[in-house]
């Protein structure tokens, strides 16, 4: 379907990876401005999460839907619907004259999101010769991860200038200009295959989304509600499953499960997601409440750790031709390992330069660890099921962060006692973190020399 010129395909991967560059920001931009938003709206910690919670929860539930879109809506079309649902959202977001607007503004972000992140990765795969799909998921890890890291840094800088409206307002004007760039470059490049849209299904997705809802909320209080809405969406859920294996015309094909090198590359990016994600909460938490410096310095002191992952996203290509694809991927959990474990022997010292340097060294195992996976475990599937298998690639990543986010954090409460970030809690938080790594490293040996190197 893809009959695009090298020039063509050039500017049109670009716009794409500029737009879900800028979608993957607003994800991670809201942790600096929460103080603002309290003050501004007089509401508490426990209701401004819902900013980044609600815009996860809505993400994930979309992420399973994209496949149909990918096949059922002409691709330029799709796209342009989803920056214009982002652009709208944006704008409830900077007139908001209530805090339950600006929730609605960023649900509408999150479900452009949602939507965006699989399609965006299952249609450059698509459109690249399989010997070309390294160099490129290498630039798609460069959007995922660096976005990740940058987005407090941008929200941070912008807020010591301007107030909070002009975070928002700052992905309202780039989104203007790609939607333009999208008008002239984006091109219909996936083959129209429609099939039956399942609303059976659609509806009993619900159930993830209560579950995960469940298992937030239940971190700081249980009650017969919260229980009920879990157990509920434990059953909707398990239908969901049960259900995409039995019907014809699934509304996400589960049956890529069934092949292992998939399931352990899916695996292993949800792992390597789970070290990017957490490192982007502790960090800012152990600059601010340990180190005692403020937001602006808190986010600028990431910046090395953001540098270093955007630069060496363009070498893992480079890496896994020289190395190997499993080589390349010990090396990036061995760095996770050091990371979390040099961040655990050093958290006492106090010493800042020390907490970047190991910081960096997390961020930048990601580099040789989340896009090769990707590429590990889509190029082990039939073309025809890349939607699928990235669809649910990206499901699990989001799913494994959301629950490595809240295994972390209530153990950093829970030792932190009373309700204030300690010295305890964060060594606590660190030796998690690094146990979890070295199950990420012991999953990577399980690797098989002979069916990686196909894919080199």
């Amino acid at each position: 379907m893809s009959n695009l010129s090298d020039i063509q395909k050039k500017f049109f991967i670009n716009v794409l990876l500029a737009t879900s560059f800028t979608f993957s920001i607003s994800q991670s931009a809201m942790t600096t401005i929460y103080p603002t938003l309290m003050k501004h709206f007089s509401v508490a910690v426990s209701s401004v999460q819902w900013l980044t919670t609600g815009f996860m929860l809505v993400m994930v539930l979309m992420m399973p839907l994209s496949p149909w879109f990918l096949k059922n809506v002409p691709f330029k079309a799709f796209l342009l619907s989803l920056q214009i649902i982002f652009l709208f959202g944006t704008l409830v977001a900077i007139t908001a004259g209530n805090f339950s607007l600006l929730v609605i503004g960023r649900l509408l972000e999150g479900a452009a999101v949602g939507l965006l992140f699989p399609s965006f990765q299952s249609v450059i795969l698509s459109i690249t010769p399989e010997e070309k799909r390294l160099t490129q998921m290498g630039l798609v890890g460069l959007v995922m991860g660096s976005a990740l890291a940058v987005g407090p840094i941008v929200s941070g800088v912008i807020l010591e200038i301007f107030d909070w409206q002009a975070v928002f307002s700052f992905f309202l004007l780039i989104l203007i200009i790609l939607f333009l760039l999208s008008l002239k470059f984006i091109k219909n490049v996936m083959p129209h295959e429609p099939y039956h849209f399942d609303v059976i299904s659609s509806i009993s997705l619900m159930g993830l989304v209560m579950l995960l809802y469940a298992l937030q909320t239940m971190t700081t209080k249980i009650t017969i509600s919260l229980l009920f809405i879990f157990f509920v969406g434990l059953l909707l859920f398990g239908y969901f499953v049960q259900r995409q294996f039995s019907i014809k015309e699934p509304l996400l094909d589960l049956r890529v499960l069934k092949n292992a090198a998939f399931r352990l590359g899916m695996f292993l990016t949800a792992g390597s997601y789970i070290a990017l994600i957490v490192t982007t909460v502790l960090m800012p938490i152990y600059f601010q409440k340990i180190l005692g410096v403020n937001a602006l310095w808190s986010g600028l002191m990431m910046v090395p750790a953001a540098i270093s992952l955007s630069i060496l996203n363009r070498r893992s290509a480079e890496v896994m031709k020289r190395f190997g694809l499993k080589t390349t991927m010990l090396i990036g959990s061995a760095m996770i390992l050091i990371g979390f474990f040099g961040l655990l022997i050093t958290c006492q010292i106090k010493l800042w330069l020390l907490a970047i340097i190991f910081a960096a060294l997390v961020e930048s195992g990601n580099a040789f660890m989340m896009m090769p996976a990707v590429t590990y475990a889509n190029n082990a599937l039939e073309k025809d099921l890349i939607p699928h298998g990235t669809a649910l690639i990206t499901t699990v990543r989001q799913i494994a962060g959301v629950i490595g986010v809240l295994i972390i954090s209530q153990v950093l409460t829970l030792v932190s006692k009373p309700l204030q970030v300690s010295m305890k809690g964060m060594l606590a938080s660190f030796a998690v973190s690094a146990i979890l790594a070295a199950i990420l490293l012991i999953l990577v040996l399980r690797i098989k020399n002979r069916r990686a190197n196909k894919l080199l």
